[in-house]
């Protein structure tokens, strides 16, 4: 059998973006340049901080939503899923009253990236509560709650295919927090 290849991150991207970009990493100068524009980790290690974190956006974005019942850190998600966050929204019937939870579960490899890269997927997963598909609605929204959305997932997506083409993290666990 046959290894799966790596996601192509960077698909749907047009040439003049992703070349040099893959040029970077393979002439080893992309670390520098990545770790220049962001330069730190975030703290939000715990899913306690983190649910802390999403509930601040969706309040001030999204108060009319649906409560938050559940979010967290997944440590197999981006092997099992190929994703970096997943929304659900379950409805259950008790009785004559029809409860719904929302729960939102990030990658635990965003324990280890920058706030912004965090908040991108943060929003994006958000979104989804209102938007379900990925349409204008659905990104018009994430702009909104993040203005350099894009800029950040195309970031992101490019940190993704330097690691997926053999790149050491650039942002390394803090023992202290990982101790929460």
């Amino acid at each position: 059998m046959r290894p799966k290849p790596a996601p192509n991150y960077l698909a749907g991207y047009p040439d003049v973006l992703t070349r040099p970009i893959i040029a970077l990493i393979a002439e080893h100068q992309f670390a520098d340049l990545m770790l220049k524009r962001y330069p730190l980790a975030h703290d939000i290690r715990s899913d306690k901080t983190l649910y802390d974190y999403v509930k601040d956006i969706k309040n001030t974005y999204l108060r009319h939503a649906n409560q938050l019942n559940r979010v967290g850190y997944d440590s197999k998600l981006h092997i099992t899923h190929h994703a970096l966050g997943i929304h659900t929204s379950k409805s259950s019937k008790h009785g004559a009253k029809l409860k719904a939870k929302q729960e939102i579960q990030v990658a635990a490899l965003f324990k280890n990236m920058p706030l912004d890269f965090l908040s991108m997927i943060v929003v994006h997963e958000l979104a989804h509560i209102k938007e379900h598909e990925h349409n204008k609605a659905f990104y018009k929204l994430c702009c909104h709650m993040e203005p350099t959305y894009h800029q950040l997932e195309f970031d992101v997506r490019i940190y993704l295919t330097y690691l997926a083409a053999g790149g050491a993290p650039l942002w390394l666990p803090n023992a202290a927090n990982e101790m929460e």
